[in-house]
């Protein structure tokens, strides 16, 4: 891969990395160990936040791609540049749309059942925040 557009992807893809870490491993959960923060406060404040993070993703993902695919990409640069964005879209379109539905209801006071997208959402985080270690790791070495 070209040194100039991988050090750009490599750079897109760290910021993401720990923009994920730091907000969704940390922020996240510590936000419900706040004084006076309830279930509907920590959602609320986890929706503002986790839309901005969101944002940002996507951004950071057009940037790396763009990168990438000006770079001329070894064959592991792609799969993984695709598995990222694969995982990024299936949080976006499939699985925030019901956790939005969800939050909703527990801020007009309702009680939902629980719901085993957050579990799913998780696992994406997490498999997410192996394959930009992965991906960023290999746009070192190809740079």
């Amino acid at each position: 891969m070209n040194a100039a557009p991988a050090a750009v992807a490599t750079a897109a893809v760290f910021i993401w990395l720990g923009m994920v870490l730091a907000i969704s491993f940390l922020e996240a959960p510590l936000k419900f160990r706040a004084p006076g923060v309830d279930i509907p406060i920590g959602l609320g404040i986890g929706r503002i936040v986790f839309r901005a993070l969101n944002r940002v993703e996507i951004a950071l993902a057009l940037v790396a791609l763009a990168a990438i695919v000006v770079g001329r990409p070894t064959g592991s640069v792609a799969a993984l540049t695709a598995a990222i964005l694969i995982i990024l879209a299936g949080q976006l379109i499939a699985i925030r749309p019901q956790l939005n539905r969800r939050t909703d209801r527990v801020l007009a006071g309702q009680h939902p059942p629980r719901s085993s997208m957050h579990l799913y959402y998780v696992g994406l985080e997490a498999a997410k925040v192996l394959t930009l270690a992965a991906l960023g790791i290999c746009l070192l070495v190809a740079g």
